[in-house]
């Protein structure tokens, strides 16, 4: 259908603010600008179109593609902390503009609050207007019909309020008004009702979303086979309180982690990817509790006291005992090692032995799940599940620096003395230090798992509004406004004259089927009530296009 709109330029009689070309911008020859309130108009205006909506809700999309793509720490800080070491040169820049924290970013909040702004400022309005158009009466009937994008007209025998009254029977589900000698007839209203809806949903959905932030938390933290955790705030290695979490009063729950298998494919092509990692949990919602067990899986969370468990990744603990110069075991222990090498589990990690009474020991290592000798005489990992597991460290004696705060996954070397090299460790192989300083054997491995905990008790509301948001979408799709109007007159030969014509206020207006239907309806309607005369076959005017004259106003 074509359209013919008129804007103020057409008319010469609208300005936009500020050029100066209005016809109010001069009072007794002196300049009279907008003002402070004129501008704030202009501006709420702006913030509260539907276009601006659009263009924050795309820009709240592109932010979110940084978050995606690079390591976040709330969802990993040793992630984080490798692409930092691999990229020493363009972390800092990308830390600048807090995209390693794109979700609670400044930037990203701003965009966050203007379009809730922009969407409530644009949808109350809009719901109450619609409110309004539910209640009216529907519009009087056109004085000229056959304008309209459909128009059919035949004469009857039957008088016209018969005709009248057959059309409400045909144009049930309509709502009804009658204007003198016709109907006016309205349909389709659970579409607006659907784009409200929508954009309602997407409001509270918001809304659901800054709730969870703020009176939700999320924690990281590593657990290693035969170790426990308890949910207090010094057990986290990282955690994420909202602005409104009391911190003091974390849910009381304990876990502990039984055992941990990670299979990967052995053969073909998909040889060394993962295939599935299983955690077997006990847990306990309170000291007070029966223990009870859970197997924890990749997208399997473990729920306790309103909180969800996430298996994030896994690794290994090279397990080390230490004897210093008099042959006493100093340290006796499992210590996590970060991998390097996702294809390959190669892992790195520091021992750090302040207890040796005598000068503190450290040692930096490797770790080798499947060592294997490279033609070219280097020694890698093949596999990522540990079928020849192998270390190989070097030693430092001094003052490691346990005074100064420090990531238990570095060793601070500046003070201390190095001892050089070890040989390639296997299980049950030790390493004499130079100098009569101790020793250190590799004595086997366990592995961890990398947990990360989440409550958001908005999760069942933002569940909710997404659903109400999906339903009002489809109401919008798939729901056709339409009008259609019924006008019958007496003729001079005594028959009655029907004007039925129908106007569709979508994408889909040009189908007049639906509207050639009511005609022949109605028209068999009338034939089967004439006793003395068989009505004429109804004359259709379906015009591919209207009449340029026509305008259509939204």
């Amino acid at each position: 259908m074509s359209t013919t709109t008129t804007t103020d330029d057409d008319t010469g009689s609208g300005a936009g603010p500020g050029d100066g070309t209005g016809a109010g911008d001069r009072e007794g020859g002196q300049p009279r600008g907008l003002g402070p309130l004129g501008w704030l108009r202009w501006a709420w205006r702006v913030l509260t179109s539907m276009r601006t909506a659009l263009i924050l809700l795309f820009l709240l999309a592109v932010g979110a593609i940084p978050g995606s793509i690079l390591p976040q720490n709330v969802v990993s800080v040793d992630e984080v902390n490798t692409y930092v070491r691999e990229n020493p040169e363009l972390a800092p820049w990308l830390d600048r503009f807090y995209l390693f924290d794109v979700f609670s970013s400044p930037w990203y909040a701003a965009i966050y609050l203007l379009l809730f702004v922009s969407l409530a400022g644009c949808v109350f309005p809009r719901a109450v207007v619609h409110a309004r158009a539910v209640r009216a009466r529907p519009v009087h009937t056109p004085r000229n019909l056959g304008r309209m994008p459909y128009a059919a007209t035949f004469t009857t025998g039957a008088d016209p309020e018969t005709v009248l009254g057959q059309a409400r029977k045909v144009l049930k589900g309509y709502r009804i008004e009658r204007y003198g000698d016709s109907l006016s007839s309205e349909t389709g209203y659970l579409r607006e009702a659907g784009n409200v809806l929508f954009h309602l949903a997407l409001l509270g959905l918001l809304l659901a979303l800054a709730a969870g932030s703020f009176f939700g938390y999320r924690g990281n933290m590593l657990l290693v086979e035969g170790d426990g955790f308890a949910n207090t705030l010094p057990s986290y290695d990282a955690i994420y309180p909202g602005h409104w979490t009391d911190t003091d009063a974390l849910e009381p729950f304990t876990l502990h982690l039984d055992d941990f298998e990670a299979s990967f494919i052995e053969d073909g092509n998909l040889r060394g990817q993962a295939e599935s990692y299983v955690a077997e949990l006990i847990y306990k919602e309170s000291p007070e509790a029966e223990e009870a067990r859970h197997t924890l899986e990749v997208n399997h969370p473990l729920t306790v006291d309103g909180v969800q468990v996430y298996l994030l990744g896994h690794g290994y603990a090279p397990e080390f005992e230490v004897r210093n110069a008099d042959g006493e075991v100093v340290f006796d222990q499992a210590v996590p090692f970060l991998f390097r090498e996702t294809a390959t589990f190669t892992s790195d990690g520091v021992v750090k032995v302040p207890d040796t009474g005598g000068e503190e020991l450290g040692f930096v290592g490797v770790f080798l799940p499947s060592a294997a000798e490279t033609p070219e005489g280097d020694l890698v990992s093949d596999f990522p599940g540990a079928e020849n597991p192998r270390v190989t460290l070097e030693g430092y004696r001094g003052d490691l620096g346990m005074l100064d705060p420090q990531s238990v996954y570095q060793l601070q070397t500046s003070g201390m003395e190095e001892l050089g090299s070890s040989p390639v460790l296997g299980i049950g192989d030790s390493w004499d230090l130079p100098d009569g300083a101790g020793s250190i054997t590799f004595t086997g491995y366990s592995e961890y798992i990398s947990l990360q905990t989440n409550r958001d008790g908005a999760r069942v509301p933002a569940l909710a509004a997404a659903s109400l948001a999906v339903l009002g979408l489809v109401t919008t799709l798939f729901v056709r406004p339409r009008r259609v109007w019924v006008r019958a007159t007496r003729g001079a030969d005594g028959r009655t004259r029907v004007e039925l014509s129908g106007l569709g206020k979508t994408e889909a207006a040009g189908n007049n089927a639906e509207f050639h239907e009511l005609t022949t309806e109605l028209a068999g309607r009338l034939r089967n009530d004439e006793s003395d005369d068989n009505p004429r076959n109804p004359r259709s005017s379906t015009p591919s296009d209207p009449p340029e004259s026509t305008t259509t106003r939204e």
